[in-house]
């Protein structure tokens, strides 16, 4: 496997990951989620904890980049595809699960979170893609 371009390409996406998410979640989607909480209702903190925020998201990136190299996805195309799946698959998951376990999220909010998930991972996946197949070497 080659490391480096793990790491490049999972710090890529984790800076990636963290910014579509301040754009996606944090100013777009704020509101709304705000407005259709769980039967908890408002559990957000009132500042977030950067320092596992910023972890979560280089983990989020290492995934996605590990997940391309293993399956040789090294292209723009490939990597939106790819990462489009691969989030949805994710979201689908952990938030199935978490609406049935907790009341932490609602239906609607579920749905907008798939929703957001699968467009972040997308992009985010296009761009590791492109960044693992910088100086790939044509026939």
């Amino acid at each position: 496997m080659d490391f480096k371009k793990l790491l490049l390409g999972g710090i890529t996406g984790g800076i990636a990951f963290f910014f579509l998410g301040w754009l996606i979640y944090g100013m777009l989607l704020m509101n709304f989620m705000a407005t259709h909480p769980g039967t908890v209702g408002n559990v957000d903190r009132a500042q977030p904890d950067f320092m596992y925020l910023i972890i979560g998201n280089l983990f989020m990136g290492l995934l996605m980049a590990y997940i391309f190299v293993r399956a040789n996805v090294n292209s723009l195309a490939g990597g939106l595809v790819t990462g489009g799946i691969v989030g949805l698959l994710i979201a689908v998951g952990y938030d199935c699960m978490m609406y049935a376990t907790t009341n932490i999220i609602s239906k609607t909010a579920m749905a907008a979170d798939v929703a957001a998930m699968t467009v972040m991972s997308a992009i985010v996946g296009a761009i590791v893609g492109l960044v693992l197949g910088m100086g790939k070497k044509t026939a």
